[in-house]
């Protein structure tokens, strides 16, 4: 016998069992046959997972090498039970919604290339990978390097009015500016930069509404009327009544402001988003304000009459480089305190602009400027002139296809002496303004139902549904097509953007010409096959 803690304990004797003694032991034997059966129940484990790993790596390289080769053939999908809206490769992975029967599943984006004649045509936006063709070919003269310990201040240049501006970008505005012959901007011009000119525009659009002669008029009490010329850009009126702002609002198309002495604000896009054409103030009157935005007045878009001189003006390096994922642009502004005005809006919305933005911006275009200061220098290695040829080319294509229809109409241009190209030239916008004729009077919805070409309604542009916006054509549907985006896209599978989104009808739509040569070529051989 024995104690503990107090206990009388006793030994287990060989017919006792050992929870008889309070013991939790197990025997030897019983040890070794769990230890048997756990190693045994291991390996059975470890072959299962073997052979279903051996089983998803068989079926992944059938997929690989047998299936996906024969779907992108174009062979019979109806045997595969694969999406229509597969992607390969390291291409953007596009985003699909559910759809009604009947609709198309669409990318949200133009990042991925058709891969058959039955992929959809994204022309709705104007995102501007045709500059890839011409980046790539000037390999590393635009490259940066930003060191770790670079960019890290909140502060540019606290000497400057925008202290966030780097000083090496503002030098390279200047610089191609006078270059180019497109606008004034030497010393005695104020330089706002932002994220895009869309900050811009709504900076520009607090700056002049929170003017003081602008509040002596009215008091601060109504909002501000908003306007531009039919068809306008089909972003203004969304910006414009995002924040339901108190200061200002969307009011439409600029003919239909009376000739008062109430303050507006009116937005001039010249060249014109969508239609390509050269604008200037709708509304004369002592008592509004002007916006210019003038993103697409460059030489490979227009020809450059003379340097312009507004009041405010807004450029963007996207449709001046192609570099829309830098997200850059900036404005030009006479008045001091309309530019701290705006200074003031972008310093509290976003504390700044990215300066690592910045400075890649500043060697992209000192690397445009660059090539054009060197007398050796080919065309091709110049930017203007590689995006020029890019475009007339393009516009002559589409001029040809559009001539064999009569389903669709273009507008008509005149030729102008471009100060920078030395020669007489005829606009070739960065969209085109299709119009739908006949019978078709939603253009849009033809076009994407029909031919699965995405294109943006003039509806959007204050238009009619019978004119779509091809980033950034603007095409015309005739005959009976009221509504030319619907027809675009149910019937071809052509993305466009009605005319409705620009003030337009829906006869007209809004088509891209700003994709990669892959995209434009499938959307001429689709839209060469359109029949009514």
């Amino acid at each position: 016998m024995a104690t503990r803690n107090g206990k009388v304990l006793r030994r287990c004797t060989n017919n006792e069992s050992p929870s008889a003694c309070g013991h939790s032991w197990v025997p030897r034997h019983k040890m070794l046959k769990s230890t048997g059966e756990s190693n045994q129940a291991r390996s059975w484990n470890l072959s299962i997972f073997w052979f279903f790993t051996g089983a998803v790596i068989v079926f992944h390289l059938f997929a690989v090498f047998v299936v996906l080769p024969l779907y992108k053939d174009g062979g019979d999908r109806s045997n595969f039970p694969f999406p229509a809206s597969s992607c390969s490769g390291n291409e953007q992975r596009t985003e699909t919604s559910v759809l009604k029967e009947g609709e198309i599943s669409v990318s949200s984006t133009s990042g991925s290339i058709p891969i058959s004649m039955d992929s959809i045509i994204n022309l709705n936006h104007g995102d501007p990978t045709m500059y890839e063709k011409f980046w790539r070919q000037t390999g590393n003269a635009a490259e940066l390097v930003i060191p770790g310990s670079q960019t890290m201040s909140y502060f540019s240049d606290v000497t400057n009015l925008c202290w966030f501006l780097e000083p090496e970008f503002a030098a390279e505005i200047r610089r191609l500016h006078l270059l180019v012959g497109n606008a004034i901007a030497g010393p005695d011009r104020y330089i706002i930069v932002g994220t895009g000119s869309s900050q811009l525009f709504q900076a520009a659009l607090f700056a002049l509404s929170t003017s003081p002669e602008v509040f002596g008029h009215s008091g601060g009490g109504r909002p501000l009327p908003v306007v531009s010329s039919v068809p306008y850009y089909s972003s203004y009126p969304a910006a414009t009544d995002l924040l339901q702002s108190g200061l200002f609002r969307w009011a439409g198309d600029a003919s239909s402001l009376k000739e008062d002495d109430e303050p507006y604000i009116e937005v001039v896009c010249s060249p014109s988003n969508p239609d390509g054409l050269l604008k200037t103030a709708s509304v004369s009157s002592n008592s509004g304000k002007v916006i210019h935005d003038l993103a697409y007045y460059w030489p490979q878009y227009t020809a450059i009459t003379s340097p312009a001189d507004h009041d405010l003006m807004l450029f963007t390096a996207s449709k001046c480089t192609g570099h829309a994922g830098m997200r850059l642009g900036w404005a030009i502004v006479k008045n001091r305190d309309v530019a701290t005005r705006m200074m003031k809006f972008i310093e509290v919305s976003t504390i700044g602009v990215s300066k690592d933005s910045q400075l890649r911006a500043a060697k992209i275009l000192k690397t445009v400027s660059d090539q054009y200061e060197l007398e050796a220098a080919e065309d091709i290695t110049k930017l203007f002139h590689f995006a020029r040829k890019t475009m007339r080319d393009r516009w002559q294509t589409l001029r040809v296809v559009i001539a064999a229809s009569d389903a669709f109409s273009l507008p008509v241009f005149q030729p102008q002496y471009c100060n920078f190209m030395k020669e007489n030239t005829l606009p070739f916008p960065a969209f085109a303004w299709l119009k739908c004729e006949r019978d078709i009077d939603d253009c849009e919805s033809f076009l994407r139902q029909k031919h699965n070409i995405l294109t943006r309604s003039g509806k959007h542009f204050g238009a009619d549904a019978k004119h779509v916006r091809i980033t950034f054509a603007w095409l015309k549907c005739e005959r009976d097509i009221d509504d030319c985006e619907s027809f675009l896209r149910q019937r071809h599978k052509i993305l466009t953007r009605s005319g409705k989104h620009f003030g337009a009808d829906a006869k007209h739509v809004r088509i891209s010409l700003l994709d990669r040569v892959e995209t434009f070529d499938m959307f001429i051989e689709r839209l060469s096959s359109v029949d009514l």
